[in-house]
Protein backbone atom coordinates (compact mmCIF):
# COMPACT_ATOMS: atom_id res chain seq x y z
CA UNK A 1 0.00 0.00 0.00
CA UNK A 2 1.32 3.46 -0.89
CA UNK A 3 2.66 5.29 2.16
CA UNK A 4 0.30 8.28 1.82
CA UNK A 5 -2.68 5.99 1.25
CA UNK A 6 -1.80 3.95 4.30
CA UNK A 7 -1.42 7.10 6.38
CA UNK A 8 -4.76 8.41 5.12
CA UNK A 9 -6.48 5.16 6.12
CA UNK A 10 -4.94 5.47 9.58
CA UNK A 11 -5.93 9.12 9.98
CA UNK A 12 -9.51 8.70 8.70
CA UNK A 13 -10.01 5.45 10.61
CA UNK A 14 -8.74 7.10 13.75
CA UNK A 15 -10.95 10.17 13.51
CA UNK A 16 -13.96 7.94 12.75
CA UNK A 17 -13.41 5.89 15.93
CA UNK A 18 -12.72 9.04 17.95
CA UNK A 19 -15.95 10.69 16.85
CA UNK A 20 -17.97 7.55 17.51
CA UNK A 21 -16.62 7.46 21.05
CA UNK A 22 -17.05 11.18 21.65
CA UNK A 23 -20.65 11.36 20.42
CA UNK A 24 -21.59 8.40 22.60
CA UNK A 25 -20.64 10.04 25.86
CA UNK A 26 -20.90 13.81 25.82
CA UNK A 27 -24.62 14.29 24.90
CA UNK A 28 -25.58 11.79 27.60
CA UNK A 29 -23.30 13.33 30.24
CA UNK A 30 -24.33 16.91 29.41
CA UNK A 31 -28.05 16.04 29.60
CA UNK A 32 -27.47 14.11 32.84
CA UNK A 33 -25.58 16.95 34.52
CA UNK A 34 -28.13 19.47 33.26
CA UNK A 35 -30.84 17.50 35.05
CA UNK A 36 -28.99 16.63 38.27
CA UNK A 37 -26.94 19.81 38.68
CA UNK A 38 -27.43 22.66 36.18
CA UNK A 39 -26.62 23.82 32.70
CA UNK A 40 -23.75 25.79 34.19
CA UNK A 41 -22.02 22.71 35.59
CA UNK A 42 -22.62 20.78 32.38
CA UNK A 43 -20.93 23.66 30.56
CA UNK A 44 -18.05 23.69 33.06
CA UNK A 45 -17.25 20.01 32.46
CA UNK A 46 -17.26 20.47 28.68
CA UNK A 47 -15.32 23.70 29.05
CA UNK A 48 -12.55 21.86 30.88
CA UNK A 49 -11.96 19.65 27.85
CA UNK A 50 -11.20 22.81 25.88
CA UNK A 51 -9.05 24.26 28.64
CA UNK A 52 -6.97 21.11 28.19
CA UNK A 53 -6.96 21.50 24.42
CA UNK A 54 -5.98 25.15 24.69
CA UNK A 55 -3.05 24.35 26.99
CA UNK A 56 -1.96 21.57 24.63
CA UNK A 57 -1.63 24.23 21.91
CA UNK A 58 1.50 25.51 23.63
CA UNK A 59 3.00 22.03 23.92
CA UNK A 60 2.08 20.57 20.52
CA UNK A 61 5.05 21.78 18.47
CA UNK A 62 7.53 20.77 21.17
CA UNK A 63 5.99 17.31 21.58
CA UNK A 64 5.87 16.77 17.81
CA UNK A 65 9.52 17.79 17.50
CA UNK A 66 10.56 15.24 20.13
CA UNK A 67 8.32 12.28 19.40
CA UNK A 68 7.43 12.84 15.75
CA UNK A 69 3.89 13.36 14.55
CA UNK A 70 3.01 9.68 14.92
CA UNK A 71 4.36 9.53 18.47
CA UNK A 72 2.43 12.64 19.43
CA UNK A 73 -0.79 11.17 18.08
CA UNK A 74 -0.18 7.96 20.05
CA UNK A 75 0.56 9.75 23.34
CA UNK A 76 -2.42 12.09 23.01
CA UNK A 77 -4.84 9.32 22.13
CA UNK A 78 -3.61 7.06 24.95
CA UNK A 79 -4.14 9.89 27.45
CA UNK A 80 -7.68 10.44 26.14
CA UNK A 81 -8.48 6.74 26.40
CA UNK A 82 -7.31 6.43 30.02
CA UNK A 83 -9.16 9.57 31.14
CA UNK A 84 -12.37 8.46 29.43
CA UNK A 85 -12.12 5.01 31.00
CA UNK A 86 -11.80 6.60 34.46
CA UNK A 87 -14.89 8.76 33.81
CA UNK A 88 -17.09 5.72 34.40
CA UNK A 89 -15.53 5.02 37.79
CA UNK A 90 -15.89 8.47 39.32
CA UNK A 91 -18.71 10.84 40.26
CA UNK A 92 -19.29 14.55 40.82
CA UNK A 93 -18.64 17.58 38.68
CA UNK A 94 -15.19 18.25 40.15
CA UNK A 95 -13.91 14.77 39.28
CA UNK A 96 -15.55 14.95 35.85
CA UNK A 97 -13.96 18.34 35.26
CA UNK A 98 -10.46 17.11 36.16
CA UNK A 99 -10.74 14.10 33.84
CA UNK A 100 -12.26 16.29 31.14
CA UNK A 101 -9.13 18.44 31.28
CA UNK A 102 -6.93 15.42 30.50
CA UNK A 103 -9.31 14.30 27.76
CA UNK A 104 -8.93 17.72 26.19
CA UNK A 105 -5.15 17.82 26.58
CA UNK A 106 -4.83 14.44 24.87
CA UNK A 107 -7.09 15.59 22.05
CA UNK A 108 -5.08 18.81 21.77
CA UNK A 109 -1.98 16.75 21.00
CA UNK A 110 -3.54 14.06 18.77
CA UNK A 111 -5.97 16.09 16.64
CA UNK A 112 -3.52 18.66 15.20
CA UNK A 113 -1.12 15.76 14.65
CA UNK A 114 -3.68 14.07 12.40
CA UNK A 115 -4.14 17.28 10.43
CA UNK A 116 -0.40 17.75 10.24
CA UNK A 117 -0.20 14.41 8.44
CA UNK A 118 -2.78 15.58 5.89
CA UNK A 119 -1.19 18.95 5.16
CA UNK A 120 2.15 17.16 4.66
CA UNK A 121 0.70 15.35 1.63
CA UNK A 122 1.55 16.59 -1.88
CA UNK A 123 -0.60 19.59 -2.76
CA UNK A 124 -2.62 17.71 -5.39
CA UNK A 125 -3.69 15.12 -2.79
CA UNK A 126 -4.67 17.52 0.00
CA UNK A 127 -8.25 18.41 -1.03
CA UNK A 128 -9.26 14.76 -1.32
CA UNK A 129 -7.48 13.97 1.94
CA UNK A 130 -9.28 16.76 3.80
CA UNK A 131 -12.58 15.65 2.26
CA UNK A 132 -12.00 12.06 3.39
CA UNK A 133 -11.05 13.31 6.87
CA UNK A 134 -14.21 15.38 7.10
CA UNK A 135 -16.36 12.53 5.81
CA UNK A 136 -14.88 10.02 8.26
CA UNK A 137 -15.53 12.43 11.10
CA UNK A 138 -19.17 12.79 10.11
CA UNK A 139 -19.63 9.02 9.77
CA UNK A 140 -18.23 8.72 13.28
CA UNK A 141 -20.51 11.51 14.52
CA UNK A 142 -23.58 9.81 13.08
CA UNK A 143 -22.61 6.37 14.36
CA UNK A 144 -21.71 7.69 17.79
CA UNK A 145 -24.98 9.60 18.10
CA UNK A 146 -26.93 6.46 17.20
CA UNK A 147 -25.03 4.36 19.72
CA UNK A 148 -25.40 7.13 22.28
CA UNK A 149 -29.18 6.91 21.86
CA UNK A 150 -29.06 3.16 22.43
CA UNK A 151 -26.83 3.55 25.50
CA UNK A 152 -28.61 6.62 26.92
CA UNK A 153 -30.18 4.68 29.78
CA UNK A 154 -27.26 2.43 30.78
CA UNK A 155 -25.00 3.10 33.75
CA UNK A 156 -22.23 5.59 33.11
CA UNK A 157 -19.66 2.92 33.96
CA UNK A 158 -20.91 0.79 31.07
CA UNK A 159 -21.16 3.81 28.78
CA UNK A 160 -17.59 4.95 29.38
CA UNK A 161 -16.24 1.39 29.12
CA UNK A 162 -17.61 1.28 25.57
CA UNK A 163 -16.09 4.69 24.84
CA UNK A 164 -12.73 3.50 26.23
CA UNK A 165 -12.77 0.58 23.78
CA UNK A 166 -13.30 2.93 20.82
CA UNK A 167 -10.40 5.16 21.85
CA UNK A 168 -8.10 2.18 22.29
CA UNK A 169 -9.03 1.27 18.71
CA UNK A 170 -8.22 4.86 17.68
CA UNK A 171 -4.82 4.57 19.33
CA UNK A 172 -4.01 1.24 17.68
CA UNK A 173 -5.10 2.06 14.12
CA UNK A 174 -3.19 5.34 13.95
CA UNK A 175 -0.07 3.74 15.44
CA UNK A 176 -0.22 0.86 12.98
CA UNK A 177 -0.88 2.82 9.79
CA UNK A 178 0.77 6.22 10.13
CA UNK A 179 4.39 5.67 8.99
CA UNK A 180 7.12 6.15 11.56
CA UNK A 181 9.03 8.44 9.20
CA UNK A 182 7.99 10.91 6.55
CA UNK A 183 5.72 13.07 8.69
CA UNK A 184 8.16 14.02 11.39
CA UNK A 185 8.15 17.55 12.75
CA UNK A 186 11.56 19.01 13.22
CA UNK A 187 12.81 22.52 13.81
CA UNK A 188 14.08 24.29 10.72
CA UNK A 189 17.85 24.25 10.49
CA UNK A 190 18.16 21.78 13.39
CA UNK A 191 17.10 24.41 15.93
CA UNK A 192 15.81 22.88 19.16
CA UNK A 193 12.11 23.52 19.75
CA UNK A 194 11.15 24.22 23.39
CA UNK A 195 8.63 21.83 24.92
CA UNK A 196 6.42 24.75 25.99
CA UNK A 197 6.11 27.82 23.80
CA UNK A 198 3.72 30.75 24.07
CA UNK A 199 4.45 31.64 20.45
CA UNK A 200 2.82 28.47 19.10
CA UNK A 201 -0.29 30.32 17.94
CA UNK A 202 1.70 32.95 16.02
CA UNK A 203 2.67 30.65 13.20
CA UNK A 204 0.63 32.33 10.48
CA UNK A 205 2.44 35.37 9.15
CA UNK A 206 0.03 36.37 6.41
CA UNK A 207 -1.82 39.61 6.00
CA UNK A 208 -5.50 39.22 6.90
CA UNK A 209 -4.96 36.11 9.05
CA UNK A 210 -6.00 37.77 12.31
CA UNK A 211 -9.52 38.48 11.05
CA UNK A 212 -9.97 34.94 9.78
CA UNK A 213 -8.66 33.38 12.97
CA UNK A 214 -10.93 35.54 15.13
CA UNK A 215 -13.87 34.57 12.93
CA UNK A 216 -12.81 30.96 13.33
CA UNK A 217 -12.86 31.39 17.11
CA UNK A 218 -16.35 32.92 16.87
CA UNK A 219 -17.52 30.03 14.68
CA UNK A 220 -16.33 27.45 17.20
CA UNK A 221 -17.94 29.48 19.99
CA UNK A 222 -21.24 29.11 18.14
CA UNK A 223 -20.60 25.48 17.24
CA UNK A 224 -20.02 24.53 20.87
CA UNK A 225 -23.05 26.58 21.84
CA UNK A 226 -25.01 24.13 19.72
CA UNK A 227 -23.13 21.02 20.86
CA UNK A 228 -23.60 21.77 24.57
CA UNK A 229 -26.89 23.66 24.31
CA UNK A 230 -28.87 21.14 22.28
CA UNK A 231 -28.67 18.21 24.77
CA UNK A 232 -29.82 20.62 27.50
CA UNK A 233 -32.55 21.85 25.16
CA UNK A 234 -33.70 18.30 24.43
CA UNK A 235 -33.86 17.34 28.11
CA UNK A 236 -35.94 20.45 28.88
CA UNK A 237 -38.25 20.80 25.87
CA UNK A 238 -38.18 17.49 23.95
CA UNK A 239 -37.59 14.88 26.69
CA UNK A 240 -39.24 12.11 24.65
CA UNK A 241 -36.24 12.10 22.28
CA UNK A 242 -32.74 10.88 23.12
CA UNK A 243 -30.26 13.71 23.97
CA UNK A 244 -28.10 12.63 21.02
CA UNK A 245 -30.93 12.53 18.47
CA UNK A 246 -30.14 15.99 16.96
CA UNK A 247 -26.71 14.66 16.06
CA UNK A 248 -28.32 11.85 14.06
CA UNK A 249 -29.82 14.55 11.83
CA UNK A 250 -26.71 16.72 11.60
CA UNK A 251 -24.43 13.75 11.01
CA UNK A 252 -26.54 12.29 8.21
CA UNK A 253 -27.07 15.71 6.62
CA UNK A 254 -23.37 16.45 6.49
CA UNK A 255 -22.63 13.00 5.10
CA UNK A 256 -25.01 13.60 2.21
CA UNK A 257 -24.38 17.29 1.55
CA UNK A 258 -20.74 17.93 2.52
CA UNK A 259 -18.97 17.34 -0.77
CA UNK A 260 -21.54 18.51 -3.37
CA UNK A 261 -22.61 21.61 -1.45
CA UNK A 262 -19.10 22.79 -0.61
CA UNK A 263 -17.93 22.16 -4.17
CA UNK A 264 -20.89 24.15 -5.51
CA UNK A 265 -20.17 27.17 -3.30
CA UNK A 266 -16.38 27.02 -3.57
CA UNK A 267 -16.54 27.18 -7.38
CA UNK A 268 -18.75 30.26 -7.38
CA UNK A 269 -17.63 32.31 -4.38
CA UNK A 270 -14.49 33.35 -2.56
CA UNK A 271 -13.69 32.20 0.99
CA UNK A 272 -15.28 35.21 2.69
CA UNK A 273 -18.64 34.66 0.98
CA UNK A 274 -18.57 30.89 1.56
CA UNK A 275 -17.96 31.42 5.27
CA UNK A 276 -20.79 33.97 5.36
CA UNK A 277 -23.26 31.48 3.86
CA UNK A 278 -22.29 28.95 6.52
CA UNK A 279 -22.84 31.46 9.32
CA UNK A 280 -26.17 32.55 7.82
CA UNK A 281 -27.36 28.95 7.99
CA UNK A 282 -26.42 28.83 11.66
CA UNK A 283 -28.37 32.06 12.26
CA UNK A 284 -31.53 30.50 10.84
CA UNK A 285 -30.97 27.36 12.92
CA UNK A 286 -30.61 29.22 16.20
CA UNK A 287 -33.76 31.21 15.51
CA UNK A 288 -35.63 27.95 14.84
CA UNK A 289 -34.42 26.42 18.12
CA UNK A 290 -35.41 29.52 20.07
CA UNK A 291 -38.78 30.20 18.48
CA UNK A 292 -40.01 26.61 18.12
CA UNK A 293 -38.54 24.49 20.91
CA UNK A 294 -40.46 21.40 19.75
CA UNK A 295 -39.39 18.28 17.85
CA UNK A 296 -40.20 19.57 14.32
CA UNK A 297 -38.35 22.84 14.96
CA UNK A 298 -35.35 20.90 16.24
CA UNK A 299 -35.30 19.03 12.92
CA UNK A 300 -35.47 22.32 10.96
CA UNK A 301 -32.67 23.81 13.03
CA UNK A 302 -30.46 20.74 12.69
CA UNK A 303 -30.89 20.75 8.90
CA UNK A 304 -29.65 24.35 8.67
CA UNK A 305 -27.02 24.48 11.42
CA UNK A 306 -24.96 21.99 9.38
CA UNK A 307 -24.24 24.70 6.79
CA UNK A 308 -21.62 26.04 9.18
CA UNK A 309 -19.77 22.72 9.29
CA UNK A 310 -20.21 22.13 5.57
CA UNK A 311 -19.14 25.56 4.33
CA UNK A 312 -17.10 27.35 6.98
CA UNK A 313 -14.79 24.59 8.22
CA UNK A 314 -13.35 23.20 4.95
CA UNK A 315 -13.11 26.70 3.46
CA UNK A 316 -11.01 27.81 6.41
CA UNK A 317 -8.84 24.65 6.40
CA UNK A 318 -8.09 24.91 2.69
CA UNK A 319 -7.36 28.60 3.02
CA UNK A 320 -4.67 27.77 5.59
CA UNK A 321 -3.30 24.85 3.54
CA UNK A 322 -2.93 27.11 0.48
CA UNK A 323 -1.23 29.90 2.33
CA UNK A 324 1.33 28.33 4.65
CA UNK A 325 4.77 27.11 3.54
CA UNK A 326 5.50 23.53 4.52
CA UNK A 327 8.17 24.41 7.08
CA UNK A 328 5.57 26.44 9.03
CA UNK A 329 2.84 23.82 9.08
CA UNK A 330 3.47 22.65 12.65
CA UNK A 331 3.08 26.25 13.88
CA UNK A 332 0.03 26.64 11.66
CA UNK A 333 -1.59 23.62 13.29
CA UNK A 334 -0.89 25.14 16.68
CA UNK A 335 -2.38 28.46 15.60
CA UNK A 336 -5.53 26.84 14.22
CA UNK A 337 -5.95 24.75 17.33
CA UNK A 338 -5.43 27.70 19.65
CA UNK A 339 -8.25 29.76 18.15
CA UNK A 340 -10.50 26.73 17.81
CA UNK A 341 -9.92 25.73 21.43
CA UNK A 342 -10.43 29.28 22.67
CA UNK A 343 -13.78 29.50 20.88
CA UNK A 344 -14.83 26.05 22.05
CA UNK A 345 -13.80 26.73 25.63
CA UNK A 346 -15.76 29.96 25.97
CA UNK A 347 -18.67 28.67 23.87
CA UNK A 348 -19.22 25.54 25.96
CA UNK A 349 -19.23 27.51 29.22
CA UNK A 350 -21.43 30.27 27.78
CA UNK A 351 -23.95 27.70 26.48
CA UNK A 352 -24.62 26.38 29.98
CA UNK A 353 -24.80 29.87 31.51
CA UNK A 354 -27.13 31.23 28.81
CA UNK A 355 -29.38 28.17 29.11
CA UNK A 356 -29.76 28.68 32.87
CA UNK A 357 -30.19 32.43 32.42
CA UNK A 358 -32.93 32.08 29.80
CA UNK A 359 -34.91 29.84 32.14
CA UNK A 360 -34.38 32.04 35.20
CA UNK A 361 -35.59 35.21 33.44
CA UNK A 362 -38.50 33.40 31.80
CA UNK A 363 -37.41 33.89 28.17
CA UNK A 364 -37.70 30.43 26.66
CA UNK A 365 -35.13 30.03 23.91
CA UNK A 366 -33.34 33.23 24.88
CA UNK A 367 -29.97 31.50 24.72
CA UNK A 368 -30.54 30.70 21.05
CA UNK A 369 -31.51 34.30 20.23
CA UNK A 370 -28.15 35.51 21.58
CA UNK A 371 -26.34 32.92 19.44
CA UNK A 372 -28.35 33.94 16.36
CA UNK A 373 -27.40 37.58 16.84
CA UNK A 374 -23.70 36.71 17.06
CA UNK A 375 -23.86 34.41 14.01
CA UNK A 376 -25.57 37.11 11.95
CA UNK A 377 -22.95 39.66 12.99
CA UNK A 378 -20.10 37.34 11.97
CA UNK A 379 -21.77 36.68 8.61
CA UNK A 380 -21.95 40.42 7.96
CA UNK A 381 -18.26 40.80 8.83
CA UNK A 382 -17.40 38.06 6.32
CA UNK A 383 -19.48 39.75 3.64
CA UNK A 384 -18.18 43.24 4.34
CA UNK A 385 -14.59 42.13 3.87
CA UNK A 386 -15.08 39.48 1.19
CA UNK A 387 -13.72 41.50 -1.75
CA UNK A 388 -10.43 42.36 -0.09
CA UNK A 389 -10.20 38.96 1.61
CA UNK A 390 -10.80 37.03 -1.58
CA UNK A 391 -8.33 39.13 -3.54
CA UNK A 392 -5.75 38.74 -0.79
CA UNK A 393 -5.09 35.17 -1.90
CA UNK A 394 -2.88 36.25 -4.78
CA UNK A 395 -1.38 39.26 -2.99
CA UNK A 396 -0.66 37.53 0.31
CA UNK A 397 0.72 34.40 -1.31
CA UNK A 398 3.17 36.49 -3.29
CA UNK A 399 4.10 38.34 -0.10
CA UNK A 400 4.62 35.05 1.70
CA UNK A 401 6.74 33.74 -1.15
CA UNK A 402 8.86 36.89 -1.13
CA UNK A 403 9.35 36.63 2.61
CA UNK A 404 10.42 33.02 2.22
CA UNK A 405 12.85 33.74 -0.61
CA UNK A 406 15.65 34.09 1.92
CA UNK A 407 14.89 30.51 3.01
CA UNK A 408 15.08 29.25 -0.55
CA UNK A 409 11.33 29.35 -1.28
CA UNK A 410 10.30 30.61 -4.71
CA UNK A 411 7.98 33.61 -4.66
CA UNK A 412 5.66 31.98 -7.15
CA UNK A 413 5.29 28.70 -5.29
CA UNK A 414 2.41 29.92 -3.15
CA UNK A 415 0.40 31.07 -6.16
CA UNK A 416 0.98 27.79 -7.97
CA UNK A 417 -0.07 25.92 -4.84
CA UNK A 418 -3.31 27.87 -4.60
CA UNK A 419 -4.23 27.34 -8.23
CA UNK A 420 -3.50 23.62 -8.00
CA UNK A 421 -5.58 23.12 -4.86
CA UNK A 422 -8.47 25.11 -6.27
CA UNK A 423 -8.57 22.92 -9.35
CA UNK A 424 -8.89 19.81 -7.21
CA UNK A 425 -11.60 20.97 -4.78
Amino acid sequence: MKENTRALVGVTGGILLANVGSYIWFPVLVATLGGTDSGFWAGVVMCMTYVGRLLATFFYEGIAARTGVRGGVFLGTALEAVALGLMGFTDGVLAYSLLAFFIGFGSGVSFPGLKNVLVSFPEAERPKAFSAFQMAGQVGLFGGALLGGVLADVELRTLFSVVFAFFIGFCLITSALIPRGGFESAAAGGERVPLFSLSAFKGIEVRGATRYFLLSAAFWFLSLGFVVGIPLHMAEYVPQWAPSSPFWITGLSILVLQYPLFKLFDKRFGPGAVMAFGLAGMTVAFLAFGAGRTGPWVVVGCLTVVLGEILFVPSFDLWIARRVPEHRLAKAMGAMHFFRSAGNMVGSLAAGILFDLSRSVGIAGGNWYVAALLAAGCALICLSGRDSADSEDSVDTADTGAADASDGTEATAGTAKEEKVTENV
